[in-house]
């Protein structure tokens, strides 16, 4: 298998295999697939539900009010259980793990934004499965996502996954509730731009109510991460080696193809970004050179900085003759990038005082024009 970047989200009825408790047995066998997908080469970014039902076994399953503090309670209770577990059961597999918790701010800023995708970036490359959640224990009502398919989603989109494996308590999307429906009919392909009012009619709420979402909520995850170049899968969590069949090609539930390509996707959020026309980065011959190659923009290849910007901003790279060669997301605004400009990277947090990478703009940041 070639390698690939692969979003894989629990929900908690799959981590629970619809008991009250955390299936021991169920997270032990959906590590040991994803452990066997690093190993193949593939980079793994992990969103995982159950720190509320987590909480709730822990502290034997209270009677509490249907209020948020109540549910940030149990999240902050059953966040260091459920990650107890998973580095348990990841350590025996010699797999290292790492725990980030976002909200909507963290994904909507670009700053944020920025800080996010780079350290995922980092854990990715030194092959250490993230495990992320939504922070849950400081979450209000405006900074929510709300639920962890819309997350898994937006991940998608922040580090330009290859793959998103939504897994459920169901083999995928049907035209009806197979529950309750005989004649509901499994949808293996979605390949429209746009998804039909019969499918989003078809998809229903949470059943067991042990998590937030439902097939609605993978659904809308699906057309929010295809839109962003990522192809999508909706299975059955507890189907024999699902995660590997899947990463293998196999489609046993439904697929969703990608609408854009990653880098169209790419380009329209870049471009979203943008700074004003009077905002540039002056480089010289040897940085044109380094991204025509598909480098990085490094501080040393910086002559002169005109106009303003901040970090997390979108600016054109001139050539020393002015030509306009690439929009770049800036990891420096313009006052640092001035003050390092003509430096080598390691030159930077003496300048500084601090550094946010070897970079001006990161390869993974750039699009050439």
């Amino acid at each position: 298998m070639n390698g690939k970047r692969i979003i894989i989200k629990f929900g908690t009825s799959t981590l629970t295999a619809g008991t009250p408790h955390i299936s021991l047995a169920r997270l032990f066998d959906l590590v040991r697939q994803i452990a066997g997908l690093r190993a193949a080469g593939h980079r793994i970014v992990l969103v995982s539900s159950g720190a509320v039902a987590a909480g709730r076994e822990v502290l034997n399953y209270p009677e509490l009010p249907r209020f948020i503090p109540a549910k940030q309670m149990l999240s902050a209770v059953g966040q260091p259980h459920l990650m107890g577990l998973y580095d348990q059961f990841f350590s025996m597999f010699k797999t290292p793990m790492a725990q980030v918790l976002l909200t909507r701010e963290d994904l909507a800023d670009r700053n944020r934004y920025l800080n996010a995708r780079n350290t995922l970036n980092a854990l990715l490359d030194q092959n250490i499965i993230p495990i992320i959640n939504e922070n849950d224990t400081v979450a209000t009502e405006e900074i929510r996502v709300g639920d962890n398919d819309t997350l898994s989603a937006m991940v998608a989109t922040l580090v330009e996954a290859d793959l998103l494996i939504l897994l459920t308590d169901q083999g995928g999307l049907f035209t009806g509730d197979p529950r309750h429906d005989p004649n509901a009919r499994l949808v293996p392909l979605v390949d429209s731009a746009e998804i039909g009012e019969e499918i989003w009619a078809s998809a229903g709420g949470s059943v067991s109510g042990l998590g937030t979402g439902g097939m609605f909520t993978k659904l809308r995850a699906a057309d929010l991460a295809r839109r962003g170049g990522t192809t999508v899968m909706i299975a059955r969590g507890s189907d024999t080696d699902i995660l590997l069949r899947l990463a293998a090609g196999e489609n046993p539930g439904t697929c969703f193809t990608p609408v854009v390509s990653a880098i169209e996707s790419r380009k329209r959020y870049l471009l979203s970004g943008m700074r004003a026309s009077t905002a540039f980065i002056h480089v010289d011959e040897g940085a044109v050179r380094a991204l025509k190659r598909n480098g990085s923009l490094l501080p040393v290849g910086v002559k002169t900085i005109e106009g303003a910007f901040e970090r997390g901003d979108t600016v054109k790279v001139l050539s020393p003759s002015g030509k306009e060669i690439a929009l770049g997301m800036v990891n420096y605004d313009s006052h640092e990038t001035g003050l390092c400009a003509g430096h080598r990277s390691s030159d930077i947090e003496g300048l500084l005082g601090y550094t946010y990478g070897e970079e001006i703009i990161h390869r993974s940041n750039l699009l050439l024009l």
